[in-house]
């Protein structure tokens, strides 16, 4: 069991945040990581949508006799987690859930969230951040081209960075001490963000979070014991791109096609 592979996806590279960091505290673990880059952006998809491709890719894992998988996608955490959690046999870690406890029990005022619309149509950083802090208020904003900027490695377009910027100009009106980048592609913009804001006004919380699966990982006895596993990536479409786009994260050096997606909502 302990040697069986641990699932990580993302509708593309933005999962290679949680990835990386999950690779850089346990090396020797066995992963796969998938990228369904046919069907991003995952943010202006519908909730059933969202369930459907998720679970779909739940199978691909099935296939694949995987240990746990990591959700390393918010708005698939946000919208369809709840739905299929109970559905399957290997552990699940959705990333909304996981880290806003954390966040919350530091006892913020006023927190920010930027996120796909998907994720902030769900109010699922609101509903679980106020759960374990009913005081702090919660300023979600949508960000709808943010994904397809780091996709396509646009970060350092003039018209990129306008939008980021009017992004986190609306935001910082609200004088929040902290602004969740509650996408795994966001983390991606920090050279432009911190550009027009102090860095540490922005939680990546792809660092919390790796260490929080880890540590479940331990208590249930599901560390690899082994040192000869090289992680091995697949996507649903365009591998080259991905493999371009990953390398602020994770150097992926090869990227292969598999049609488990092609079926789904494109």
């Amino acid at each position: 069991m302990t040697d069986k592979p641990i699932g990580v996806f993302d509708s593309g590279v933005g999962g290679l945040s949680v990835f990386s960091e999950l690779y850089k505290l346990m090396p020797d673990e066995n992963y796969i990581y998938f990228g369904d880059t046919i069907n991003l952006p995952y943010g202006s998809k519908s909730k059933e949508e969202l369930i459907k491709i998720t679970g779909n890719i739940f199978d691909f894992f099935t296939s694949k006799n995987v240990k746990a998988v990591v959700m390393a996608c918010n708005t698939t955490s946000a919208a369809a987690y709840e739905a299929l959690k109970d559905k399957y046999d290997f552990k699940i870690y959705p990333i909304v859930q996981t880290i806003s406890k954390e966040i919350a029990l530091k006892n913020y005022k006023k927190i920010g969230v930027f996120a796909t619309q998907a994720t902030i149509n769900s109010h699922a950083y609101k509903k679980e951040l106020q759960k374990y802090n009913p005081i702090c208020e919660v300023f979600e904003l949508a960000c709808p081209k943010w994904v397809n900027i780091v996709e396509n490695e646009l970060q350092n377009k003039p018209e990129s960075i306008n939008n980021i910027k009017i992004q986190l100009d609306l935001m910082l009106k609200n004088e929040v001490e902290k602004i969740i980048l509650g996408c795994t592609h966001y983390p991606y913009l920090i050279n432009v963000l911190k550009q027009f804001a102090p860095e540490d006004l922005f939680i990546n919380p792809a660092k919390a979070f790796a260490r929080n699966i880890i540590s479940d990982l331990k208590e249930k006895n599901l560390i690899s014991g082994k040192k000869d596993y090289e992680p091995i990536f697949y996507v649903s479409s365009n591998p080259i791109q991905f493999i371009s786009a990953s390398k602020l994260f994770y150097n992926v050096e090869e990227a292969v096609e598999t049609d488990i997606s092609k079926s789904l909502i494109k």
